[in-house]
């Protein structure tokens, strides 16, 4: 019987007290246990990097998630503004790993501040305040409502037809949740538009090449065995990790065709 495939995650550096500590969000973890079947591996985020081919060459599959932390704007040509959390060990390590899974075929699931990493990995850029954007609404949460609130349905989705995401949704409108306040301002090379908002933000593409490529900008992994679409995302995640697997494992078995 096959073994589970390895999904990495990598870390935020978070300050405890006086320590610093590298951590991922429990809600991931228990997504790639529970919605993709497979078996997360967290990976640090130093500066400098850790060559990210060590990894890569191991993993089945990679989840960017989400984060408190912003992506330093420098990073996209942009100015930063007062408060704004950054977090420069992940950027470091994120934005060389992402252009390096892709070429390699490695099934990449990201969400919300991996979503804008991929995005920006790929020459694109993002509205830093979408709420300040003429014409875009406000798509951050309020911080003092209940978790269950926050993560709770927020706005529709347009998917577009034929795409992954209507595929796994079985039609073209879904309702997700919101808490962000970045997007997408101009969307990176070799992505393509998997969902839209009503306000006509971005919010999920998917990579024009071939392999399993996937950004979306809300939090599937909230809760995830209880939401069809939230789940279906992982599920087929997790299918694309391990067929990659099956095939990494026919290509290191002598006399073997991959």
């Amino acid at each position: 019987m096959a073994l589970p495939p390895l999904v990495g995650l990598p870390t935020d550096c978070k300050q405890l007290g006086q320590h610093p500590f590298l951590a991922v969000g429990g809600k991931y973890v228990r997504a790639v246990v529970d919605g993709a079947g497979a078996t997360p591996v967290l990976l640090p985020t130093l500066v400098p990097p850790l060559p990210a081919e060590d990894w890569l060459a191991r993993l089945d599959g990679l989840v960017l998630t989400g984060a408190t932390s912003n992506i330093e704007p420098h990073h996209y040509g942009q100015q930063s503004w007062e408060g704004n959390p950054h977090d420069p060990a992940r950027d470091a390590t994120t934005l060389g790993l992402v252009p390096q899974a892709v070429a390699m075929g490695l099934p990449v699931l990201a969400i919300c501040r991996g979503f804008q990493e991929v995005n920006v990995a790929f020459g694109g850029t993002l509205h830093q305040k979408v709420h300040e954007v003429p014409g875009l609404a406000d798509h951050r949460e309020d911080p003092d409502d209940p978790l269950e609130v926050q993560y709770g349905p927020a706005h529709d989705l347009e998917l577009v037809p034929g795409g992954l995401l209507a595929r796994i949704a079985g039609g073209t409108r879904v309702r997700v949740n919101s808490v962000h306040g970045q997007g997408v301002d101009r969307l990176g090379a070799g992505l393509k538009v998997e969902a839209t908002a009503p306000d006509g933000l971005v919010e999920a593409f998917a990579g024009e090449g071939p392999g399993f490529l996937l950004g979306v900008q809300w939090h599937p992994e909230w809760r995830v065995t209880e939401n069809p679409f939230y789940l279906g995302i992982f599920r087929a995640f997790g299918e694309a990790c391990r067929q990659y697997a099956a095939r990494r494992a026919g290509r290191a078995l002598p006399g073997r065709a991959a």
